[in-house]
């Protein structure tokens, strides 16, 4: 048989296509980890942005609420009242008027009141028995039922 051995410029036409391969798919893969990082980064950006809106908006809400807390002390009440012709009364101006039927709120207690324990339900023993106990039960029943009967005279 005859050795077949290839022309020279096939073996170089070869390599070069190759190294073509290699290189596309070397260029298809920074491709795509190229864009994997750039939306990866543009989604930090957005957070640190979404992040930066709600610090701001966290300081403009405390700053409304000391605002409102200005707005509605003793002191500045006071003083827009007196602007809109209001004064303090005096005692003689005062008077009182008691309501039938009304029942002044009584006090909360968070102390648990001990009629509620009396009448707290109770548990049946079959719900409190363990399983070792029923089953030492029920092998003492099986063994005195079983017992012979001129044993017990």
């Amino acid at each position: 048989m005859h050795a077949y051995r290839q022309a020279p410029w096939r073996t170089r036409r070869q390599t070069i296509g190759l190294f073509l391969a290699v290189l596309v798919c070397a260029s298809m893969v920074a491709a795509l980890y190229l864009s994997v990082t750039s939306r990866t980064a543009i989604i930090g950006r957005e957070i640190q942005s979404l992040e930066s809106e709600i610090s701001a908006n966290r300081q403009r809400n405390a700053d409304l609420e000391t605002r409102l807390a200005v707005l509605l002390s003793n002191r500045e009440t006071e003083r827009r009242a007196r602007e809109q012709g209001f004064r303090p009364a005096s005692p003689d101006e005062i008077h009182y008027l008691v309501v039938p039927g009304y029942v002044p709120p009584q006090p909360v207690s968070l102390a648990a009141r001990p009629d509620l324990r009396v009448n707290a339900p109770t548990i049946p023993p079959e719900y409190t028995q363990s399983l070792f106990e029923w089953f030492d039960e029920q092998m003492r029943a099986s063994t005195s039922s079983s017992s012979p009967v001129g044993a017990s005279q």
